[in-house]
């Protein structure tokens, strides 16, 4: 089976976090509880995807707004 490169952050709480694309190093802020995926604006990679509760990340977090 194929290990998921996305993982859910723990305690993160409901507020908005500043995120890092791992391809391009992109920066972008984005809210923990998500409807829809988050891409990258420069390389359209995936960073987050929703779960139905907090997101799951396949990008850095790198602080708090």
């Amino acid at each position: 089976m194929e290990q998921s490169r996305f993982s859910k952050p723990k305690s993160i709480g409901n507020k908005f976090i500043r995120i890092k694309c791992k391809d391009c190093g992109n920066e972008q802020v984005t809210y923990t509880k998500i409807s829809s995926v988050v891409v990258c604006n420069i390389c359209n990679a995936t960073l987050a995807r929703p779960t139905g509760g907090t997101l799951e990340l396949a990008a850095d977090i790198i602080g708090d707004q």
